[in-house]
């Protein structure tokens, strides 16, 4: 039976149940001339097991916590982002962040470029990034990528952005396919956004329920490896959960990757019978105010041109359009 702590000591007003949300806890640290010195963390608590507590501070290295050492917690509401302009990138920088927060599984430089491979899990991550200067002459760059992806067994794809793509390259490859528009919004204003952002819990990892509700896995285990080591991947990685039932599924799911001044959201999903309950909307709050917290300030996403319902969904949030990309293949010589 898991122990509410709060039966014995009032000031302890967490329990397990509390696992994803953002706390306050107070711990003994230490006696120096017996008397005690605490410590106090506030971040998201993201496990409670025998072992203790661990919470998730700001600076992002876990602080673990002996249960018999735990003073005093509480539950805490999500960090007050503020206002402020959006950082400054152009269409290329924002792109190479957008690779650091869906990174291939096998990843190589080629000058400039970034040649990705993850077992065909999407094709953002089996794509070469050609932006920049390759270190070669074109011609012996794009012989070097089709040797490459076919060492792979995989098609050979090139990330097209627009503007950042060279025109002496998109002269030379297939036709264009996939059109992402890659919006941008000022943080605060996500984190602002919707109510019940209470069901929200937050972790480090995907678990099984949530990889359940994310729908892009098959069934080929290679493939849903490589699927769970990308989803992994980047800088600072957040899962969002909104538990449903007990023993049903996630009503809905939200992935962030935070890196410097730049949230990424991606992985929104909302179980068909919990859509227009401003899941998503709440999901993406708790992420933007873990964001926040970690010093971020912009939000950017990628989202299929077709995809009416999620662009109307940021639109309201305060998203525009930075920049759009597509893939075209590379064809054989």
């Amino acid at each position: 039976m898991t122990r509410d702590p709060s039966q014995s000591r009032p000031e302890v007003r967490i329990d397990r149940s509390d696992v994803g949300r953002r706390v306050s806890v107070r711990r003994l640290s230490e006696f120096v001339d017996d008397r005690p010195v605490f410590r106090d963390s506030i971040g998201v608590l993201t496990s409670w097991d025998d072992h203790g507590l661990t919470v998730v501070p700001r600076s992002g290295e876990p602080v673990l916590v002996p249960e018999k050492l735990l003073v005093a917690g509480k539950v805490v509401p999500p960090f007050p982002a503020r206002r402020a302009p959006l950082p400054a990138a152009t269409p290329v920088e924002l792109q190479r962040i957008a690779g650091r927060g869906w990174p291939g599984v096998e990843q190589q430089a080629l000058g400039e470029w970034t040649l990705r491979a993850a077992a065909g899990f999407t094709q953002r991550a089996n794509s070469v990034q050609a932006l920049g200067d390759p270190g070669l002459p074109l011609p012996q760059a794009l012989a070097a990528v089709r040797d490459w992806y076919a060492a792979r067994g995989l098609p050979a794809l090139v990330e097209v952005v627009t503007p950042g793509t060279a025109d002496e390259l998109r002269a030379l490859l297939g036709p264009l396919r996939s059109p992402t528009l890659v919006r941008t919004a000022p943080l605060a204003g996500v984190a602002r956004a919707g109510a019940g952002q209470d069901r929200v819990r937050l972790s480090r990892t995907a678990d099984i329920g949530w990889m359940s509700l994310y729908g892009r896995l098959g069934e080929d285990p290679a493939v849903r490896e490589a699927a769970r080591r990308v989803l992994h991947g980047g800088p600072s990685v957040w899962f969002a959960t909104v538990p449903g039932a007990p023993g049903q599924p996630p009503l809905a799911i939200g992935r962030c990757v935070v890196d410097g001044p730049w949230a990424c959201f991606g992985a929104i999903e909302v179980q068909p019978y919990a859509r227009r309950a401003g899941l998503a909307t709440a999901v993406m709050a708790v992420l933007a105010s873990r964001a926040a917290e970690e010093g971020a300030s912009g939000a950017y996403l990628q989202v299929e041109a077709g995809n009416e319902g999620a662009i109307a969904l940021y639109d309201g949030l305060g998203f525009t359009t930075s920049h759009t990309y597509h893939y075209a293949p590379l064809p054989q010589e």
